[in-house]
């Protein structure tokens, strides 16, 4: 799994990400690239921003048991996978906008460096290591770059 917190990788997600168009079609899914982009982003909005609620103790459960290993290891997610309601995007979202929002989000969690992420709460799996964070931030935003072909 690539390193989201060398400045080399997270350089070489903002060339690809610079190369998204607005009208791309994806390979698989269904997803407007303003959309994609937008639910990039709930995962950064999840560790850095007090928009989301956190999943009540039941919910909790179930997500570090049955969910949280498929987010965190270091195999690549199935085109078409499932995934959480705070993430489905149904409405238009504007691309440049969700862009600049993502690189953001890129170059703060790399400024922040991996040593603060060890052992960093997550809103829904609880306690993470910094491999598992860098596999959850890593590999979900390369999977949708991959979904349009960048």
């Amino acid at each position: 799994m690539q390193n989201i917190f060398s400045p080399e990788v997270v350089q070489s997600l903002i060339v690809r990400l610079n190369h998204l168009q607005p009208n791309q079609t994806p390979l698989w899914g269904k997803m407007t690239v303003g959309q994609m982009l937008a639910h990039c982003n709930v995962t950064y909005e999840m560790a850095y921003e007090n928009i989301h609620p956190k999943p009540n103790a039941m919910l909790r459960l179930v997500l570090k048991w049955f969910v949280k290993n498929g987010v965190v290891n270091d195999k690549l997610y199935k085109k078409n996978s499932p995934t959480a309601p705070a993430f489905i995007m149904k409405e238009s979202k504007d691309v440049e906008k969700e862009r600049l929002r993502l690189i953001q989000y890129l170059q703060h969690t790399l400024s922040l460096g991996k040593a603060h992420f060890e052992g960093k709460e997550s809103l829904s799996f609880g306690t993470l290591t910094s491999d598992e964070w860098n596999n959850m931030f890593y590999k979900h935003i390369d999977h949708h770059l991959k979904q349009f072909g960048v």
